[in-house]
């Protein structure tokens, strides 16, 4: 068996390898690869589902996924699509395989007449694209790709996260190969399926309107009528009423307020050695250089701590930097940050843990599986107010006695407005 891992802190992939086994003396050759049996009924090799005659194949929080010649430990919360029936082992009979005519073409290319044509290896099933993945035909050859809403870990199509890169203004729902977003109470879905309108309007437009005629006869202050007309400040003027939003906001619509990106308009003041951050109705200048002794900078936002410095033994591997902002008066308890693993290895167990930041107990963690967990907000904050949090995941192998961690700093800053 062998494992195939992709960076720390998204799938371990376990496959046997295929070892060619020399021929015996007899005319047919009976025996198979490791993975596959020999099937007197076909006379073919057929694939041996280790997932069934292998007592817990799998450990842990993984799955068994059936594989040609193999099989697959995979998350149980991994979607993985399944392909077609395996196909029998080719090439079982050696005299079949020394009678196959010669061909002139170049690999991938068959002769047709006096010319060579594309060998479509799609159709014919003679490809090794894996289950998750579909199979493309291209000149002389063939790619496996994902399907929409997939990404490729080692071997297999795993589903994206899309929940991670905040498509969403309130809450987000990942679901196998595509998301869903939902908005808080007293909120509904717009016509982009992302953004949140507050159902208030219907009735404030119903107060515009009384408003309105009553202004035909004398000035009235809108204003003091409702609380509904705008959502941050109402403005009275003679025979109207207007509607004004914050510093670090502007309007949308006539009512509604929307935050100002300043790090896309170029409003800000970050110099060349920072980054800009967008914030609920401000912003935030970064230093790019964010390691510190013993840490040393591997990108712009991860630190490595170098197992050869006697002061890294105690502390995480490495750390990322990730940058977040919420609104204040969040309803709690609410999932505001999704911990992913990039590399699980096989045998590990994985914890997360809050390791510092939250001194008063505004956070909490929920796991989810071996390679992901939650962080929840706990109970409800008011802002401006800022949190710096080292979320930790422990991996531990107890076969081969070995212990490592990686963190994420989250950077969480509340807005000062509950939109």
């Amino acid at each position: 068996m062998r494992g195939v891992c992709v960076s720390i802190l998204c799938v371990s992939v376990i496959l046997r390898s295929a070892i060619s086994q020399p021929p015996t003396e007899s005319d047919t050759y009976t025996e198979c690869t490791d993975g596959y049996q020999w099937d007197s009924q076909t006379q073919h090799c057929k694939d041996i589902n280790e997932c069934e005659t292998i007592p817990e194949a799998c450990k842990g929080e993984m799955k068994c996924f059936n594989h040609y010649g193999g099989y697959l430990c995979l998350p149980r919360s991994a979607s993985v699509i399944p392909a077609q029936d395996p196909p029998s082992q080719p090439g079982t009979n050696l005299e079949s395989t020394a009678r196959e005519p010669f061909n002139p073409c170049p690999l991938g290319y068959e002769p047709q007449g006096d010319s060579c044509v594309d060998v479509n290896e799609c159709e014919r099933d003679e490809h090794d694209c894996q289950p998750s993945q579909q199979c493309i035909n291209t000149p002389g050859a063939f790619t496996c790709q994902c399907p929409d809403g997939y990404r490729k870990v080692g071997t297999e199509c795993i589903d994206i996260d899309e929940c991670r890169y905040r498509y969403c203004q309130h809450r987000c729902v990942n679901v196998p190969g595509s998301f869903s977003c939902q908005c808080e109470p007293g909120f509904q879905l717009a016509g982009n399926n992302r953004s949140c309108i507050g159902e208030r309007i219907c009735l404030a437009t119903i107060y515009e309107t009384i408003y309105f005629f009553l202004a035909l006869f004398k000035n009235v202050d809108e204003c003091s009528y409702s609380s509904y007309l705008c959502q941050f400040q109402c403005v009275n003027e003679p025979g109207k009423f207007s509607c004004q939003c914050p510093e670090g906001y502007q309007l949308l619509g006539t009512r509604l307020c929307q935050d100002i990106n300043e790090c896309e308009t170029g409003e800000h003041q970050c110099t060349t050695g920072q980054t800009c951050v967008n914030i609920h109705g401000a912003y935030q200048c970064v230093d790019t250089n964010l390691c510190q002794d013993p840490y040393i900078q591997i990108t712009d936002n991860r630190c490595v701590c170098p197992v050869t410095k006697p002061a890294c033994r105690d502390l995480p591997f490495s750390i990322v930097h990730r940058y977040m902002s919420i609104t204040s008066e969040r309803s709690v308890p609410s999932d505001i940050f999704q911990i992913q693993a990039t590399s699980v290895y096989p045998g590990a167990y994985n914890t997360f843990r809050i390791r510092s930041g939250d001194d008063n107990g505004d956070f909490y963690i929920r796991q989810i599986n071996n390679i992901s967990a939650m962080l929840v907000l706990a109970r409800a904050v008011t802002g401006p107010l800022e949190y710096t949090l080292d979320l930790e995941m422990v991996s531990v192998n107890p076969l081969l006695s070995y212990q490592t961690s990686s963190a994420l700093r989250l950077s969480i800053y509340v807005g000062p407005h509950a939109f």
